[in-house]
């Protein structure tokens, strides 16, 4: 079989420097003695050389080769599989991988931009009958699409800053990078930041023709050092679930479970419900049931409409 990267012509992605850094980094990530093989002398480089994924992924040193320079397009799905067995990819970075393999192929026809969504009617009224906890939507660049009551309370400082548009659409990535005050808000900010950027990067593969998240990709990495630093290490996440400290302006501390399903409400566009709510009993779940009674007092707040340009 022939396993050598092709080189297709036609309407694709020219990602090769996003192929060649996503695979240094992953073969940078793990030592020879994590995949058994034989160390000795001084290493010039961290982690496996080449020459060593090549073996365990059963290609020739120069097929690897070629391959991290981002010839990628021709490859099969069995030596990308191997690849990514070699390289010890989790399940989000093997996604990742297929996706930039599949930009990177001659397309039949030019990539349709993808159309606006609106959130259906009871989408929302599912937000609105959930009142012991914030619910909210997001899509894949990260936009806030919908919210109950209690989300936007929660999140008052996002949905108060600059960051946020002229149509009351909130960017969770924008309001991270770009509002000093995210530092205060979120307890353990960088951990935050460094998810959020994750789940943008598997977005990146999975829409590479998406203009609106290019745009917020070059804006972030324009205006933010800490962006660009964290867009460099090529971290992918396609889960977001696990616990979020916040400093509430009103109630103080929480310290709240948060969990994300996937929302299938448009065959192309990623939309994902989360649901942020405090242990039975705790302090924050008392401070959480005092933001529930002021956001139950402050009138309703417009939802954004979700553009999925």
């Amino acid at each position: 079989m022939d396993h050598r990267p092709g080189n297709p012509t036609g309407n694709r992605t020219d990602n090769r420097t996003e192929i060649r850094d996503f695979l240094a980094s992953r073969r940078a990530k793990i030592t020879p003695e994590q995949v058994g093989l034989p160390t000795s002398g001084r290493r010039r480089v961290p982690g496996l050389r080449r020459e060593e994924v090549a073996v365990l992924a059963g290609v020739s040193t120069e097929w690897y080769t070629r391959l991290e320079k981002g010839h990628i397009g021709g490859v099969s799905e069995e030596v990308l599989h191997a690849v990514a067995q070699a390289l010890q990819l989790d399940e989000a970075e093997r996604t990742y991988l297929f996706d930039l393999a599949r930009a990177a192929r001659p397309a039949q026809r030019t990539p349709s931009r993808r159309k606006n969504v609106e959130i259906p009617g009871p989408v929302q009224w599912l937000l609105d009958s959930v009142t012991l906890s914030a619910a909210f939507v997001r899509n894949g660049r990260m936009d806030v699409v919908a919210t109950n009551p209690l989300a936007r309370a929660l999140h008052a400082p996002m949905f108060a800053s600059d960051t946020t548009d002229s149509h009351g659409c909130a960017n969770i990535a924008r309001y991270h990078f770009l509002d000093p005050g995210a530092h205060h808000f979120f307890v353990n900010w960088e951990a935050a930041a460094h998810a959020t950027v994750a789940l943008l990067r598997a977005e990146a593969g999975r829409e590479p023709h998406d203009r609106a998240l290019r745009e917020l990709i070059g804006e972030l990495s324009t205006l933010s050092p800490e962006f660009r630093t964290m867009w460099a290490a090529h971290d992918v996440r396609t889960r977001h679930d696990g616990i979020k400290r916040l400093q509430h302006p009103e109630v103080g501390r929480l310290e709240l479970t948060y969990q994300s399903l996937e929302l299938p409400v448009s065959h192309r566009a990623v939309h994902d419900l989360t649901f942020y709510t405090a242990e039975p009993g705790s302090t924050s779940e008392d401070r959480l049931k005092l933001l529930t009674s002021l956001a139950a007092s402050q009138p309703r707040a417009t939802e954004p409409t979700d553009q999925l340009r």
